[in-house]
């Protein structure tokens, strides 16, 4: 999304993305190893999957693109505002008033806090219909380490399903930064 903006080389979306799945892998490896124990123990090939990946609560593709397209577009809109006022720029000016932002006044310690705050609001709101990626490498990363693992008893890694937590939250992440920045500039 800040590649679209002129924010991030271009030539570093690659390399960006590839670490981030690769660490998303990891980290399902990780959550694999604690849980070693419990594979067996469960027959629900449902619930070994959603361990590791995100799925749809009823089976609508373009409900369940439309919902992580809406989400993650809030999302890239909310951490550029934050981003924004966290560093002291107001978000808004009314004539030749600023008004002033609760993180520009508190600083940037605060920033932080929003962005959980932002991403507990997402989720909430809008992550019941698929499990919210919100990041494409966050299903796609641990929906191959969920392929390659031996995992007691598992079923598909639902490679049908998977493009929409990788496409739709590209695409919403840059309309939602493209909007950000139609509406408040750089």
């Amino acid at each position: 999304a800040l590649a679209s903006l002129g924010d991030f080389a271009w030539a570093k979306v690659p390399g960006f993305l590839a670490v981030q799945v690769a660490g998303a892998a990891v980290g399902a490896t990780l959550v694999w190893l604690a849980y070693l124990a419990h594979w067996g123990e469960t027959e629900d090939k449902g619930a070994k999957l959603a361990c590791f990946s995100t799925g749809p609560a009823v089976r609508k593709p373009h409900a369940a693109f439309i919902t992580e397209f809406i989400a993650t577009a809030m999302f890239l809109f909310g951490i550029l505002a934050i981003g924004k006022i966290g560093a002291g720029v107001p978000v808004l000016e009314v004539g030749s008033e600023v008004t002033p932002s609760l993180a520009g006044v508190v600083g940037t310690w605060f920033s932080p806090f929003l962005v959980g705050l932002l991403v507990l609001s997402v989720g909430v709101s809008l992550g019941g219909p698929t499990g919210y990626a919100i990041n494409p490498a966050r299903d796609l990363g641990p929906r191959i380490a969920h392929q390659i693992l031996p995992i007691a008893g598992k079923g598909s890694s639902d490679w049908a399903y998977a493009w929409i937590p990788v496409v739709a939250p590209i695409l919403g992440g840059i309309t939602g930064a493209l909007l950000f920045r139609a509406l408040f500039g750089a």
